[in-house]
């Protein structure tokens, strides 16, 4: 049986207390520790270098609070289409709108800025960010029945929070200007 190679390795103090943290919680040995590290490294290293970390974070947040879901675009296209004809599809633009002025008060309370409502939105993948300046930002739109959706949500959760924006439709696109920088 082949001898264990022995590595030394020197830990900074924040990286020691984490260490040690993940060695009690985890009841494993310090090699045992260093082992399943570095398996887990090698595993999701590639994904790690591949995707964007923020988005990644964004991701964990908002499943595991349980208050968001995984849906396939296809049943996301179905309900929103469904919706257009719905005789009662007034009464889902004015839940839709209280839902964004919840939305609005949860950012508001976090002092959250325009940019990262721009960016937690586009994590979930109702819209992609193209341009980007502190005065202005172009959305680029998914298929045309997410449209109004999206604006509404844009609308309704900039201007609860203060901020004072144009939205200009394009045909893909929805083009923000910021009349008042946002905080």
């Amino acid at each position: 049986m082949r001898q264990p190679d022995r590595v030394t390795i020197s830990l900074d103090d924040e990286t020691a207390e984490l260490f040690q943290k993940v060695k009690r919680e985890s009841k494993r040995s310090r090699s045992e520790v260093m082992r399943a590290a570095l398996k887990f490294y090698e595993k999701y290293r590639a994904l790690h270098e591949s995707v964007n970390a923020e988005k990644v974070s964004t991701y964990i947040e908002l499943l595991a609070s349980g208050e968001h879901i995984v849906l396939d675009i296809d049943h996301w296209l179905l309900f929103l289409r469904f919706m257009e004809s719905h005789p009662d599809q007034e009464r889902f633009w004015e839940l839709h709108q209280a839902i964004c002025a919840a939305h609005a008060e949860e950012f508001k309370s976090k002092q959250c800025r325009a940019e990262h409502v721009l960016k937690r939105l586009e994590a979930c993948n109702f819209f992609k960010v193209s341009e980007a300046s502190a005065e202005a930002c172009t959305v680029v739109l998914g298929p045309e029945v997410t449209r109004r959706f999206v604006k509404t949500e844009l609308e309704d959760i900039l201007a609860r929070m203060g901020i004072n924006v144009g939205i200009k439709e394009d045909l893909a696109k929805l083009r923000l200007k910021f009349h008042e920088l946002p905080r």
